[in-house]
């Protein structure tokens, strides 16, 4: 009798389960992802550049070169440490 009463417990809560993973998907997993993808899309500046072999012409070489100058001097020289000030209460 028990070894019955406990195949049926564990046949109950086995059917919950599979059943619980047939649940509709919820609305945060729907929309999963969608923040992600709207920025993606608009940090893009011409969506339309894919599909045209001419090339962009934005950025003339002059500010392009400084630019890179620019990026590579970030490298050359490591960042100052961080400083932490804790205040820690008004002393008199």
């Amino acid at each position: 009798m028990q070894k019955r009463l406990g195949m049926l417990l564990v046949s109950v809560v086995l059917l919950g389960v599979m059943l619980a993973g047939c649940t509709p998907p919820t609305r945060l997993e729907r929309d999963y992802g969608t923040s992600y993808q709207l920025t993606r899309a608009q940090q893009i500046l011409t969506p339309e550049a894919e599909q045209s072999l001419a090339p962009q012409e934005d950025l003339d070489g002059g500010a392009a070169q400084r630019t890179l100058e620019r990026y590579r001097k970030t490298f050359e020289k490591p960042p100052p440490p961080p400083t932490f000030a804790v205040s820690v209460g008004a002393i008199k």
